[in-house]
């Protein structure tokens, strides 16, 4: 089992989009997979199920079918983790639902993390509480956890990406990217070397992560394309990421100018599919999964068609990472 975080420091790049696709098509080929939502704002909750079913895991009172629900009695003081609830969406794909509420849990995360300094076992239960979250996941059958995360670099986002194996970064061909990605690199490697630190002073009858967090690469999103070739404005930073990447993430020497589309580390480049997503939105589905009674006709069933290959591509880079078969 492998558990994958998705974690960008800045908003509006397709996060979100990118694991439910992903999570349609690992499940698609066969991979047993389990979708976490653990941005607070619970949008990947809100693009897997239906307006219904969401009233009914966001009722007023107590959320117990949600994220929020299941680490509520670490967040008053009155226990461990509840099993969390898994939605059932198909046979193969599932999903521990996100909820407004988790917000609560970022203060309490903050205390903790420097009172496992001091070898404080609640602080430790704490700190490892998504990663209950997700060994509950391999307790089902899930060979393969994909993490969504919020826009920023606070508690509750070190807390996930400590309960990562992996971490596969979404990108914008933009100066805001960039700049995030210098933030965020430095960022991500002063958690893992904490966090190893800090495993010396744990508990030892608590099971602990190892929070390897292992940079796998970049995906780059929602370009523009002019003659099958991104417009030279967008092409100007997607040529920079890969020196970036490097130097904030890898804290390697870049070396001499590598452009992205030879970039190793660069997964994919994925292109906007513009009017297809609010009509995957509307038929709650992934968009290569749309047919004609969805609207997709004429020129979007060539995009569909597309989109499946690309995610496909996608799919298989990432679980070759991972050490999944994938087919």
């Amino acid at each position: 089992m492998k558990t994958i975080a998705f974690f960008n420091n800045k908003g509006g790049v397709g996060k979100t989009s990118l694991v439910y696709h992903l999570a349609w098509m690992f499940a698609d080929r066969g991979i047993k997979t389990l979708a976490v939502d653990l941005d607070p704002q619970a949008n990947l909750t809100s693009m897997f199920l239906k307006e219904e079913r969401l009233e009914e895991l966001w009722p007023d009172g107590e959320h117990p079918n949600t994220v929020y629900g299941a680490i509520r009695p670490i967040l008053k003081g009155v226990g461990d983790i509840a099993n969390p609830h898994i939605e059932k969406i198909t046979e193969k794909l599932g999903l521990i639902p996100g909820d407004l509420g988790l917000s609560r849990f970022e203060d309490k995360l903050s205390d903790a993390w420097p009172r496992c300094q001091l070898s404080d076992e609640s602080a430790f239960r704490t700190m490892t509480a998504f990663h209950r979250l997700v060994q509950h996941g391999t307790d089902q059958g899930a060979e393969l956890i994909l993490i969504d995360v919020g826009p920023n670099l606070g508690a509750i986002n070190r807390s996930a990406l400590i309960a990562s194996d992996q971490v596969c970064l979404p990108l914008a061909p933009d100066l805001f990217s960039l700049q995030g990605l210098k933030n965020l690199g430095p960022t991500l490697n002063e958690w893992r070397e904490v966090w190893k630190a800090l495993l010396e002073k744990a508990p030892a009858d608590v099971p602990m992560p190892k929070g390897t967090m292992q940079p796998i690469g970049y995906i780059v999103m929602q370009y523009s394309i002019s003659n099958s070739r991104p417009v030279k404005a967008y092409k100007r930073w997607l040529d920079k990421i890969p020196q970036t990447y490097r130097e904030s993430v890898l804290t390697e020497d870049a070396g001499s100018n590598i452009h992205a589309v030879d970039d190793p580390y660069m997964l994919a480049l994925l292109k906007h599919y513009r009017s297809l997503m609010p009509m995957a939105m509307e038929a709650n589905k992934p968009i290569f999964f749309l047919k004609s009674a969805d609207g997709a006709i004429g020129s979007h069933q060539e995009a569909v068609s597309s989109c499946y290959m690309d995610f496909k591509k996608l799919a298989g880079k990432i679980a070759a990472n991972a050490g999944i078969a994938f087919s």
